[in-house]
């Protein structure tokens, strides 16, 4: 009975070998390709086409397919070093890499991939441009000008990596850890440089504000001399018309003597002269008349 059973459950599997081969084939014969990645075919283990993003079919156990990302990748890197100073300093550095899509075969046959590209190309390459770069700067450029420190990166790298099939950019100086004695001293620096320029500040406001008085006291000086100036014209040209008029009055007496006695006459006021005093010896008369007790 035993082995009857033994059979039997041989002979179905037998049978259902085919049926499952049929199945795992259908199942093997097409892949996806997502987007950001172009799949790379390879037969036998020989890479032979890339395919783009989508449905596609290949030979069921004889062909399989390696996915590579073609979108931006992130690598980020933390390494020790010195600035120009000779100040150890450690930095945190980070650079965004692309591989180029129509090169994606290219990049596999050559690196057998992405992680390995970036462990044997990529990322000794970066460590060496930044390690370069950053004891050309001393600490304190270096912390207050990160960006030109990028560039240099940059520039190195992008210099180091123009054979390959890929794109590097957005470098980014992330961190900068320097010794504590020294992040001190900046501070202590930094406080001096405020005290400094507050102080400057406020000779800078005494100065305008005794400028501002000086403009103040000349404006006052000049209004006090344009005063004086004018009241002394208003004075010279009054004289000058009082002189004209007496020049004039006395050129007009001299012209024609009749306007004194037309003056005298004008100005008497009807009264005879209370005493004649004569000529030589002659006593002076009282013309006044008496008075009666």
């Amino acid at each position: 009975m035993d082995n009857f059973k033994g059979q039997l459950n041989t002979s179905l599997v037998l049978k259902l070998l085919p049926l499952a081969a049929i199945v795992l084939a259908v199942i093997s014969s097409y892949y996806i390709v997502i987007e950001g990645h172009v799949g790379v075919v390879k037969r036998f283990g020989e890479a032979k086409t890339q395919q783009s993003p989508g449905l596609h079919f290949k030979m069921p156990f004889i062909e399989s397919v390696e996915m590579i990302e073609v979108r931006t990748r992130k690598n980020a890197e933390k390494m020790a070093s010195s600035t120009k100073e000779q100040m150890p300093v450690t930095v945190e550095v980070s650079v965004n890499w692309t591989v180029n899509k129509e090169a994606a075969l290219d990049l596999y046959k050559k690196y057998g991939g992405l992680n390995q590209f970036e462990q044997r190309i990529l990322d000794p390459r970066f460590r060496s441009a930044t390690k370069d770069t950053i004891p050309q700067f001393e600490a304190e450029q270096l912390i207050q000008d990160r960006a030109s420190a990028i560039h240099g990166i940059e520039r190195r790298l992008s210099e180091e990596m123009a054979g390959f099939p890929v794109v590097v950019d957005n470098i980014q100086i992330e961190n900068i850890v320097l010794p504590q004695k020294y992040i001190n001293s900046i501070e202590i620096k930094q406080t001096e440089k405020n005290l400094a320029a507050a102080e400057e500040h406020k000779l800078e406001r005494q100065r305008l504000e005794a400028l501002r008085e000086v403009n103040t006291a000349d404006a006052k000086a000049k209004g006090i001399l344009k005063i004086a100036e004018a009241e002394a014209q208003s004075i010279l040209l009054k004289g000058k018309a009082e002189a004209e008029a007496i020049e004039a009055k006395a050129k007009a007496l001299k012209d024609n003597p009749l306007i004194v006695k037309l003056t005298e006459a004008q100005s008497w006021d009807g009264k005879l002269p209370q005493t004649i005093l004569g000529d030589g010896a002659m006593p002076i008369m009282d013309m006044r008349p008496s008075k009666t007790p």
